[in-house]
């Protein structure tokens, strides 16, 4: 039986020294190409250069060594087809058995600030790519090795057996098309980027966790995770603690993230039950938006979610304790902290990286048979006095109210009101089929908190923040009825006047921003 050989060309190094052993110490015959080969030579082990098995050399600055009949004939031809066999006695091919093959690093080269063209397609693989989908063709009689977490298992079937079986080669054959499938994506991408393309799109995902179902237990559900990692991300949230996270879990925590996102380094806190939040606050710490945050909503809160951009402290963990909460999000807690809340064992705490981020992020909404594509809605327009289009104007402390709550609303699901005051909310009204119920809604809510403590809401102060226009004036005619002092909305309806009008009547400040935030 004519040696076994085994052709080797990797970027990444990393085990290859101590696998390429192995398969020396099994009889096993090493050809290597360039970086390759001087690693594999200053390590002792022998190695035959890929120009004597071609007889031709490297040529084109090493763009071209591996593309030869020497090497694919050599991986392609079938070990039970006669003639294959005779083609390649006739042209004095050997076979090859494994290749162990991983590519240039493109995906890691662009991801550097400045990298130009030029650099960028110099990383662009050719002749390992062609040798890992040779083999992966082959891989009735052709081993082939991309990932050097297979390494173990490769060399352990081959010290037993002699080769691997059958079953690990169509599975390393599937890992090989998978790796220059992706290798493929990601240079397409960047090409059609630079070429103005955009009538394909392509995704690259990896399964992060299978669920136990998804919205409801009659459906499948999984969670994948995007290569890329960004902030306010559950794909690369550390969890410290409690249970699996669920389908809805994670829509809900994922909706959380966005709305604390808002607030940057202004200590926040938000609770939040089926992706809306029932109470939401800014505080001079952590402990105090949180205190304010439930106190906004003590009913809705119960089973819910609660996220934070402060680091949770032993006083913050011991009054979120006695609540039920499925979820406690935030960038660190304390060692006290855990304590405290690692008594309950299906809490789950999460560690979620809360950096600010300044590239645009894409969001993807599946549709039967199709797929939208939008950028994240992460701009949020900063108020001004200029934006005022009553002749009452507002005050410095109804324009910071007014703040706050236009970065709650664009997080409240369409149609959308929040009534707010002193940086909590008082009443949110969310996916109402038309903006006088939501109205109704955040305000009736807001005159029971504020009944609660005692407080008549017709002297209160309370603004009002809409996440579209008004397309009559009875929404501003509700909220006079319920003392609302000031109102932030998008404007743009073809009777913003009769909104404006009733806003005098009722000396109501009223801001247009000039931008919506609808949430479907």
């Amino acid at each position: 039986m004519a040696q076994k050989r085994a052709l080797v060309s990797v970027s990444d190094k990393t085990g290859l020294v101590e696998f390429v052993k192995g398969l020396q110490a099994a009889g096993w015959q090493i050809i290597a190409t360039g970086g390759t080969q001087k690693l594999l030579d200053e390590n002792g082990v022998t190695t035959i250069g890929i120009s004597e098995v071609t007889g031709f050399p490297e040529i084109c600055d090493g763009r071209v060594k591996t593309l030869h009949p020497k090497v694919h004939g050599a991986l392609l031809a079938r070990r039970d087809e006669p003639s294959h066999m005779e083609a390649l006695q006739q042209n004095g091919i050997g076979l090859i058995d494994l290749v162990c093959v991983n590519l240039y690093p493109f995906r890691q080269t662009i991801a550097k600030e400045g990298t130009t063209m030029a650099e960028a397609i110099e990383k662009i693989d050719i002749g390992g790519p062609s040798m890992l989908r040779s083999a992966a063709k082959n891989w009735n009689d052709v081993t082939v090795v991309c990932d050097p977490n297979d390494y173990e298992r490769v060399l352990s079937e081959i010290q037993a057996e002699g080769n691997t079986k059958k079953e690990t080669r169509l599975e390393l054959s599937a890992k090989a098309y998978t790796h220059t499938a992706e290798y493929d994506m990601c240079i397409a991408t960047y090409m059609r980027k630079a070429a103005g393309l955009n009538e394909k799109l392509f995704l690259e995902y990896d399964l992060k966790q299978g669920l136990r179902y998804g919205e409801n237990p009659h459906q499948d559900a999984k969670f994948y995770a995007a290569m890329e990692k960004v902030p306010y991300s559950l794909a690369s949230a550390k969890q410290l603690h409690g249970k699996e996270l669920s389908y809805n879990n994670i829509q809900d925590a994922n909706a959380a993230l966005n709305i604390v996102r808002e607030f940057g380094q202004t200590p926040f806190c938000v609770g939040l039950k089926h992706m809306n939040p029932c109470g939401a606050a800014i505080g001079k710490d952590g402990l105090e938006a949180w205190r304010k945050a439930y106190e906004a909503d003590k009913v809705s809160i119960f089973g819910g979610i609660v996220a934070t951009n402060c680091v949770v402290t032993k006083e913050m963990a011991e009054q979120m304790h006695p609540i039920f909460l499925e979820i406690i999000m935030a960038p660190q807690f304390t060692q006290e902290a855990l304590d405290v809340l690692m008594t309950k064992k299906n809490l789950r705490l999460l560690e979620v990286d809360m950096h600010s981020a300044s590239s645009k992020q894409m969001q993807y909404v599946s549709v039967n048979g199709g797929l939208l594509a939008q950028q994240l809605d992460t701009e949020t327009i900063t108020l001004k006095a200029d934006m005022c289009v009553t002749d009452t104007k507002p005050t410095d402390e109804q324009m910071t109210d007014m703040q706050f709550g236009w970065r709650i609303v664009k997080h409240v699901k369409s149609n959308a009101i929040v009534v707010v005051k002193n940086g909590r909310t008082y009443g949110v009204g969310a996916g109402q089929m038309n903006r006088v119920g939501s109205a109704a809604i955040a305000l009736k809510q807001a005159q029971e908190a504020l009944a609660a403590e005692g407080i008549d809401i017709k002297k209160a102060g309370l603004v009002m923040a809409s996440d579209g226009f008004f397309p009559f004036g009875d929404s501003v005619e509700s909220a006079a009825e319920y003392g609302i002092t000031a109102i932030v909305q998008p404007g743009g309806s073809v009777r913003d006047s009769e909104s404006i009008d009733a806003a005098n009547n009722h000396h109501i400040a009223m801001l247009f921003t000039g931008m919506r935030h609808f949430k479907h």
